[in-house]
């Protein structure tokens, strides 16, 4: 065989090779549509997409608990341990005053009792996250909450940082 006997064109296998490739592309291509949809359509790169769905998942279910009136459950979500009873003291928000903010009979609680949430914006903060929250169907006032990415923890947002939510 020298170098011009060129093997037979294959049309078959050309076909086949290209229908792949598509193939591989569109999968890709929806499988992206769907993590992005997923993560509630962030206007932000696609690495930072999983902050988005694992920080609104905790933000739902922290307030999902609170709903419930499952306080010792919800600041096991806040600080991120399910065990927090057997070591009460090592954190720096105690669980008495979270209980003072959070419980549905406290004076402190400003929302009073919870019995609906709805995430309304989300954008990346620091490490984390900032997730504003519509309480009660409240349309103005929304509880924005800090979600660390690295702890998985959740917090106040500083003052003076919240979200947009328009007119």
């Amino acid at each position: 065989m020298t170098l011009l006997d060129a093997p037979q064109f294959d049309a078959r296998r050309t076909r086949r090779n290209r229908l792949i490739v598509q193939s591989s592309v569109g999968a890709i291509l929806l499988l992206l549509i769907g993590w992005w949809l997923l993560a509630s359509r962030p206007v932000d790169w696609p690495w930072y997409w999983n902050r988005y769905i694992v920080g609104r998942n905790a933000v739902n279910k922290f307030l999902s608990a609170v709903e419930a009136d499952d306080l010792p459950g919800a600041y096991g979500i806040w600080v991120n341990d399910k065990n927090w009873q057997q070591h009460p003291n090592q954190f720096s928000y105690p669980y008495s005053r979270f209980e003072g903010d959070w419980s549905s009979t406290s004076p402190d609680n400003e929302y009073g009792a919870i019995h609906s949430h709805k995430i309304a914006l989300a954008a990346r903060y620091g490490n984390g996250l900032l997730v504003a929250t519509l309480i009660n169907d409240r349309k103005s006032g929304a509880l924005d909450l800090t979600y660390d990415s690295k702890t998985g923890t959740l917090s106040f947002a500083p003052p003076g940082v919240s979200l947009y939510l328009g007119p």
